[in-house]
This record gives C-alpha cells, sequence and structure tokens, in this order.
C-alpha cells in the first residue's frame, strides 16, 4: 500500500496520539488541580483539538491508501 504519509511518519503520529496526547492531558490537568496551575481546561481542550486533527490526517493517509504494485 501507498499512504498519503510516510510509514514512520504515521508510525510517529499513531503513538503521539494514542499515548502521548492523552497522558500529558490527564497529567496537566491533574497536576493543575494539585499545584493550582492555570488555564486546565484550556490545556486539555486544546491537546482535544489537536487530537482530532491528528486523528483526521491518519484517517485521511488509511482512507487514501492505494495498492502498490503487485498487491
Amino acid at each position: 500500500m501507498t499512504y498519503l504519509i510516510p510509514s514512520r511518519l504515521y508510525d510517529i503520529i499513531k503513538f503521539i496520539v494514542t499515548v502521548v496526547m492523552p497522558a500529558v492531558s490527564v497529567l496537566y490537568v491533574g497536576l493543575a488541580g494539585i499545584w493550582g496551575w492555570p488555564y486546565a481546561d484550556e490545556v486539555s481542550r486544546t491537546i482535544a483539538v489537536v487530537y482530532t486533527f491528528l486523528c483526521a490526517v491518519m484517517g485521511i493517509s488509511s482512507y487514501t491508501a492505494k495498492p502498490a504494485d503487485g498487491e
């Protein structure tokens, strides 16, 4: 298959989307509640918007994949 996004970049984005972003969001919101850091809601919502965008990019790449020669 030939993807819109190179395989290595897709794997990096997938790792960031599935592991890093949710963990960072929960970490910041949790620590903000403990330490009184500002903008916990705004940070969480910003991460959610970026997360949604990256999921869409990953979906577009999968949807537009073209079979390689011989597949």
